[in-house]
């Protein structure tokens, strides 16, 4: 493959100076309204192009794949998870995935740090007294919250953004433990102070606030069921900055109006911008729309990677970052 104009498709806009070095580059194609394509115009584009650059609002399954032309060789995805994509079935036609990871886990960590203490402290609620000018001053009792020094944070999944979490949870003085799927080596542990739990159940039924930190796959789909849920104490909290999917959505807004969870920061949803409507209506809810990586550095960063991708790929090399069916 040579890098002479090869045609590229981008499904949404990014930002101006990596625009431009696409165009620089190749014979780039961009979506101009910035709005999710059709099935119909993915297809399309997936007809005609060599290399297509999707986000996570685009779903790309085995029927989509089944139209792609002899063209498409490589979907240079603009974003770290690849949920969204069946990679098993791209590679089986030929077509190579790339992701960008490694970019977004001190954002997602931020806005996770910043959902504990606007859930725990009574953030929005504040500001809702004030934005509607019903503050009567000080008073010694109203809005108290709980304080983070000492609770205990539940990590489940502890990769980058996980371990980026806990840095951050113990400059707060929070306790740390996590759940993950491989348990992490004992120096790594050391280092951010975190105790294992190889039994999620007992994990959950431990912590006072619980962070979701890992990625959806068929294995992590509903992860926190109904079942589990009702296995968290009635004073905990829990975050989710990674997939919406992972929770029983329905499961925790019925516990939370029932007070048998005390309160949510969602920066994600199980129905992608849907978000459950009785959610929007607890006092005890911090709801997001899926911030959690929104930083003008992530989103450069993350264009960058897409170029590095494409590039490599473009002289006749494997993409850095190259998507392993079964690892993704």
């Amino acid at each position: 493959m040579t890098s002479e104009r090869l045609s590229v498709v981008v499904t949404r806009r990014l930002p101006e100076a990596i625009e431009a070095r696409m165009r620089e580059l190749f014979a780039v194609e961009f979506n101009p309204g910035d709005k999710p394509m059709s099935r119909e115009a993915l297809a399309d584009a997936m007809r005609r192009a060599d290399v297509l650059v999707p986000t996570l609002t685009d779903r790309i399954d085995q029927g989509l794949l089944s139209q792609a032309g002899d063209r498409l060789k490589l979907i240079a995805n603009y974003g770290a998870g690849v949920d969204h994509i069946d990679v098993a079935t791209a590679r089986a036609r030929g077509i190579l995935v790339a992701n960008t990871p490694g970019v977004l886990a001190e954002d997602t960590a931020d806005m996770a740090m910043a959902l504990i203490l606007a859930v725990t402290r009574r953030i929005p609620e504040g500001l809702a007294v004030m934005q509607a000018g019903d503050w009567e001053g000080w008073s010694p009792m109203a809005l108290l919250g709980g304080r983070i020094r000492g609770r205990t944070l539940g990590i489940l999944g502890m990769g980058r953004v996980g371990q980026a979490l806990a840095r951050r949870a113990r400059c707060f003085g929070m306790e740390v433990q996590y759940h993950n799927r491989r348990r992490l080596h004992r120096q790594i542990e050391a280092e951010h102070e975190a105790r294992y739990w190889e039994s999620l159940d007992q994990m959950v039924a431990h912590v006072d606030i619980l962070s979701i930190n890992c990625p959806h796959t068929p294995s992590t789909f509903h992860l926190m069921n109904a079942r589990r849920l009702k296995l968290m104490r009635p004073d905990a909290v829990i975050v989710n900055t990674s997939r919406g999917e992972v929770i029983d959505e329905n499961a925790l807004t019925r516990m939370l109006r029932a007070g048998e969870i005390a309160g949510a920061g969602l920066d994600v949803f199980e129905q992608g911008a849907r978000a459950n409507p009785r959610l929007r209506t607890l006092p005890n809810v911090v709801l997001l729309p899926h911030m959690g990586s929104a930083t003008r550095e992530a989103r450069r960063e993350m264009g960058e990677k897409v170029l590095i991708n494409i590039q490599t790929f473009a002289d006749g090399h494997r993409p850095p970052d190259l998507v392993v069916p079964g690892m993704a």
